[in-house]
């Protein structure tokens, strides 16, 4: 059984940074990739990060320049490092692991998904 449990979440203002955490448990059939999504309340689920077996990065086009993805293969932790937060990043951000085959942002790749973790950035 895989598990993601995210943590890092929380309040900030705008221009400030926060990294999101993403713990992962349990057996992953290789190849498989790993990623960050987010979802803000009446809009769609937004692809932000994702990283592929390979180590190859894909970012939101929102977000490039703000926001990195890194990986702990070791303790199979996934990272989410956000600086120069906005207000538009405001969302539920979510843990997926699947197998993405190069699309690391497409949501329907994934199979795995964390609870999510909550992040408010205020103006």
């Amino acid at each position: 059984q895989v598990q993601l449990v995210e943590s890092g979440g929380g309040s900030v203002q705008a221009g400030g940074s926060l990294r999101l955490s993403c713990a992962a448990s349990g057996y992953f059939y290789k190849p498989y990739c790993m990623g960050w999504f987010r979802q803000a309340p009446g809009k769609e689920r937004e692809g932000v990060a994702g990283i592929d077996i390979d180590g190859i990065i894909r970012l939101g086009d929102s977000v490039k320049g703000r926001f990195t993805i890194s990986k702990d293969y070791v303790n199979n932790i996934l990272y989410l490092q956000m600086n120069n937060l906005k207000p538009e990043d405001t969302a539920m951000y979510s843990c997926a692991a699947g197998y993405c085959s190069k699309e690391q942002l497409a949501a329907e790749k994934y199979v795995y998904w964390g609870q999510g973790t909550q992040v408010t950035v205020s103006s």
